[in-house]
């Protein structure tokens, strides 16, 4: 039975009160910032915004935390949106779950920088991070199109021949822009208008802009979460298909009464247990 935090959640998005579609981009961005700033942050929590490969980023970590290993993560936003600001109080929680150092990176945002920006940011962060941890210790991790950014990110390290990473976190992740697994069809209209502002000139079912379509051999294991309810319930179970027809370790877990995303309201109960999830899958793995 959902929590009386998540059926108020519901209850909202059920009513349509958190329509927004339609506005300016610039008005979703401050929106979303200002929507997620009143979430708490953990007890004892350390916070150094810095530069990584010439993005800015922001590292959370404790005091006495493992330095041999580490955790680079992709907010989400539909590649439109989302910022270090509205995943700060998830990033905080995910470093405390994880017991590591999570970096959170600000890659660029279409439209002003479509595809392959964003793939470029992350891609460079993680070589940087690579001068001073090994792949293996390394996990990444995003949400919705954070997901499909680590998805593509891993598609990247393996064409380059980089050391692959540990093991990937992929909460809600967008895997296939071409609307394909979307049933709904004002989601699915909706999708493909974020989806042609990201891929710019690129074809949508070019492999680092929907994953699905690429080579999955090689990649780590992986956690996938997500909402049995939600629009992109389809892209999770798809990749859970084709990552085992491709020998990939994956690990699926179904929320049964949650919504898109829910991980990052970290004043959810839902979330704190999908934290401790990917918390003990990065333990296993890392």
């Amino acid at each position: 039975m959902a929590s009386l935090e998540m059926q108020k959640f519901l209850d909202r998005n059920a009513t349509g009160q958190d329509k927004g579609k339609d506005l300016p981009i610039e008005v979703q961005r401050r929106n979303f910032d200002a929507f997620m700033a009143g979430l708490p942050l953990p007890e004892n929590i350390l916070i150094d915004d810095y530069m990584l490969a010439g993005r800015p980023a922001r590292k959370y970590f404790t005091s006495g935390v493992r330095e041999d290993a580490s955790l680079l993560y992709f907010h989400g936003g539909g590649h439109l949106s989302g910022s270090l600001d509205s995943h700060h109080s998830f990033a905080a929680h995910l470093a405390i779950a994880c017991g590591t150092a999570v970096n959170a990176l600000d890659y660029r945002l279409a439209p002003e920088h479509p595809y392959p920006a964003a793939v470029d940011d992350a891609v460079a962060a993680y070589s940087e991070m690579l001068e001073y941890t090994a792949s293996e210790n390394i996990m990444l991790a995003g949400d919705s199109a954070g997901g499909n950014l680590a998805l593509a990110c891993f598609l990247r390290i393996k064409r380059e021949d980089l050391p692959m990473p540990g093991c990937g976190a992929l909460l809600s992740p967008v895997t296939d822009w071409t609307g394909e697994t979307i049933e709904s069809g004002e989601m699915r209209e909706y999708s493909l208008v974020n989806a042609g502002l990201y891929a710019g000139e690129w074809p949508l079912d070019t492999p680092e802009i929907s994953p699905l379509y690429g080579d999955l051999t090689g990649l780590p294991p992986l956690l996938v979460q997500y909402a049995k309810d939600e629009f992109l319930r389809e892209d999770s179970t798809q990749l859970g298909i084709r990552a085992r027809e491709a020998g990939v370790p994956i690990e699926l877990r179904e929320y049964d009464e949650a919504f898109h995303v829910f991980q990052i309201f970290t004043n959810l109960p839902e979330s704190r247990d999908a934290l401790a999830e990917i918390g003990a899958f990065y333990r296993k793995h890392i």
